[in-house]
């Protein structure tokens, strides 16, 4: 199947990518010359684990180009997917200007029936608003079809999720492209749901906001485990063992964040006040998430009192683990509000640091995990990326001004740190 994307960032050049590597011949298209210029040059401007030699090995076999002509993507393919950014506005609603961009661009490039599908989180109705835009902008007399296939990729686990998806949901006006789609993702062996448009929209929209949910539940179930001296890795165990709740997404910390629940969350509560519902659920949602942040504040000052003049040393600067992406960290939310108190920081993460200069230019950046303990009056856990677990502490306690660490991810055992001599504070336990 000839397939275009339009976007290359996690989604898009992820998608591409394994489209590619099932057999499909792909076409990513990016109005960025400079990232085109890099991947072309067999360069990659985002880590995803796995991604890069999947993008090198199918440049090689001839199935996977990138280009920054839209017009050349139309003309190559049958089938186009749109994944471009859907940033958030000041009021929590979703900009889709370059989505309607690029759905005029893609209208005056059609020459014969095209297929466009929408891969970007948008609110509900916009497919609706695609098909309206490609009709007034398409100058040849050809008919197309819009759907709605949206995306469940993890970052981090992106390669993983789309090779092996829980389930593919393509939403649709008319019969007429399904078995298009269906071809397309035959390879992928996954159930498939067939629905309409709007449904389509909602499902990601939902299931978001239900992921993010959890989180806030089992940070907000951390706070009575630390007043009841509960353990609260102990009772999201207990609670994940039984198949209707599951164990994802009970991890108690510093609360979500990244550049999918914080926007998909208020987005969908906008959505809802628009058709007449006040979504108060969502709302206590994000009062948690924030509130998190919070408390995970108050541990450092109530323990450190003063914070002035402090070294601090935070191992995680991404906002989850294996991934380099900063956009809306909690790790570097943390670290602005360590620097806002007047405390120095010196910080690590295995793959985020040279995007975080951009964001984060007054910290010290230091390249080994085991050096930013040096001179520290404390240390901070910001993401819980594995490697943070075999960090040399008998090293870090010898070096650090008194052995005090902030653990945001649990990462440690309690009872071990206290055994070695630290002052040892996380979540829920």
């Amino acid at each position: 199947m000839k397939l275009s994307i339009i976007g290359t960032g996690y989604v898009g050049l992820t998608t591409g990518a394994c489209f590619a590597e099932v057999g499909h011949d792909v076409t990513c298209v990016d109005n960025d010359e400079a990232k085109v210029a890099l991947l072309k040059a067999g360069g990659m401007p985002i880590y995803e684990p796995g991604l890069e030699e999947l993008v090198q090995r199918n440049v090689a076999a001839g199935r996977l180009r990138f280009t920054t002509s839209i017009a050349e993507g139309v003309e190559r393919s049958l089938v186009i997917f749109i994944a471009v950014p859907t940033p958030p506005l000041p009021d929590g609603s979703v900009d889709l200007s370059i989505i309607e961009k690029v759905a005029r661009e893609i209208a005056a490039s059609m020459t014969s029936y095209k297929i466009v599908v929408d891969k970007s989180t948008v609110p509900v109705r916009t497919g609706e608003k695609v098909a309206e835009t490609i009709r007034r902008y398409c100058r040849a007399p050809v008919d197309f079809d819009v759907v709605s296939n949206p995306e469940f990729l993890r970052e981090g686990f992106a390669v993983e999720d789309l090779m092996h998806p829980d389930r593919i949901v393509i939403g649709v006006r008319s019969q007429r492209p399904v078995a298009v789609m269906r071809e397309i993702y035959e390879p992928f062996q996954a159930p498939i749901i067939v629905t309409d448009l709007n449904s389509a929209e909602l499902i990601k929209h939902a299931s978001n906001s239900f992921l993010a949910l959890k989180i806030s539940y089992i940070n907000a179930i951390s706070i009575i485990c630390e007043a009841t001296g509960a353990n609260v890795q102990e009772v999201a165990l207990g609670m994940g063992m039984d198949h209707r709740i599951g164990r994802e997404f009970l991890q108690a910390g510093l609360g979500f964040g990244g550049s999918c629940f914080p926007k998909d969350l208020s987005a969908f509560i906008k959505i809802a006040e628009q058709v007449g519902y006040d979504f108060r659920l969502l709302k206590e949602v994000q009062r948690i998430n924030a509130e998190q942040m919070d408390r995970f504040m108050k541990k450092i000052t109530d323990t450190l009192w003063v914070l002035k003049d402090k070294t601090l040393g935070v191992l995680g600067l991404a906002f989850k683990q294996n991934t380099d992406d900063v956009r809306m960290s909690p790790a570097i939310e943390l670290c602005r509000r360590l620097l806002k108190e007047g405390a120095h920081l010196r910080v690590h993460d295995p793959r985020a640091m040279e995007k975080a200069r951009a964001v984060l230019p007054e910290a010290t950046y230091v390249a080994d995990m085991n050096e930013v303990a040096v001179g520290c009056d404390a240390l901070v856990i910001a993401t819980e990326w594995e490697e943070f677990k075999k960090l040399d502490l008998e090293r870090a306690r010898r070096v650090m001004t008194h052995p005090i660490m902030f653990d945001g991810r649990n990462l440690f055992d309690p009872r071990e740190m206290e055994r070695l001599g630290w002052v040892y504070k996380s979540v829920g336990r």
